[in-house]
């Protein structure tokens, strides 16, 4: 299971280099809905988007749209800065009576509320600092499940760009679809054909860009992750399923999985039985345009696909 990636997230890039025309409304929207005060949010989740997108607007926006965008981005920092600073100032409080209590008569509680206090003082000031960095770090990039990403799509025989969610909820499903299957972040290749993804292969494909994966491995009885990197650099075309999900309510979701099959065997060796899909750069059209193409044929771009030598390490 790919159950985190460093992605290309900045959307000028994707025009420079892949001539996509974006959807700027649908941009508009998801950044809408985190900018979005609680009595409109009501049940919606506040969507997560990596820093990377974020700072592909707030840096350089070049039309009213993604002016609008950057102005979202920012208000809804401001939000969460003084939600952060009002926790900040709770700590020191909770820091400072503890401190008080320790200086008149030891507790147990005083101690624990002193270690507390300073552990979260110290999460919390990282936590602003990197909210009001505007200088960009490799793992801004980084999105987990549930994360938002650029994904390239075809609609008119133009290559798109969308914001989707990385977990798919195929269309017509209901609504607890994702609590009943968290799982839905990746597609395996050998189950495409199943009940499981067939509204979705060889009706809706996608490609993200990815410069490195990120897995769980088991080692010496303890949990690690490892992250897997091509040893040549190159950027990888991950083949992706999506999908448009409408509610009751008429909002819609767009929401995608990266396609895995069995792991090359360096994969293998260093402990992860899955790997993701990258296409080779001749397919990617044919790849966006499933409808012009069999089923046979689709699964032998799968197969016909990218092989880079992964190296790894553990991850910071």
């Amino acid at each position: 299971m790919c159950y985190s990636a460093m992605i290309k997230a900045e959307h000028h890039r994707y025009v420079r280099e892949w001539g996509v025309d974006i959807s700027v409304a649908e941009f508009v929207q998801l950044f809408w809905w985190r900018w979005a005060p609680e009595e409109i949010l009501g049940a919606h989740k506040r969507p997560r988007t990596p820093k990377a997108m974020d700072l592909g607007f707030v840096r350089d926006p070049r039309t009213d749209d993604e002016r609008l965008i950057a102005r979202y981005i920012r208000e809804s920092n401001a939000r969460q800065e003084t939600e952060w600073q009002q926790a900040l100032f709770a700590q020191r409080a909770r820091l400072v009576k503890a401190e008080q209590q320790l200086a008149a008569r030891p507790t147990r509680k005083a101690q624990d509320d002193q270690r507390i206090a300073t552990t979260k003082i110290a999460q919390i000031k990282g936590w602003l600092d990197d909210l009001q960095r505007t200088e960009p770090l490799p793992r801004d990039a980084r999105i987990y499940p549930g994360w938002y990403a650029p994904v390239m799509v075809m609609e008119g025989g133009r290559r798109v760009l969308r914001p989707m969610r990385y977990q798919c909820r195929p269309e017509g499903v209901p609504e607890d679809y994702d609590r009943r299957y968290p799982g839905t972040y990746n597609a395996r290749r050998d189950n495409l054909r199943g009940s499981f993804w067939r509204r979705v292969f060889g009706v809706s494909h996608g490609v993200m860009i990815v410069d490195r994966f990120f897995e769980n491995v088991q080692r010496d009885g303890q949990n690690v992750v490892l992250e897997f990197v091509p040893a040549d650099g190159r950027e990888m075309l991950v083949a992706c399923l999506w999908s448009r999900w409408v509610g009751a309510d008429g909002q819609s979701l767009l929401s995608f999985a990266a396609v895995t099959d069995e792991p090359p065997p360096e994969v293998a060796a260093a402990g992860h039985d899955r790997c993701i899909v990258p296409l080779k750069p001749e397919h990617v059209d044919a790849w966006l345009q499933p409808g012009a193409h069999s089923l046979d044929e689709l699964d032998q771009l799968l197969e016909d696909r990218e092989r880079p030598l992964y190296q790894h390490r553990l991850a910071a």
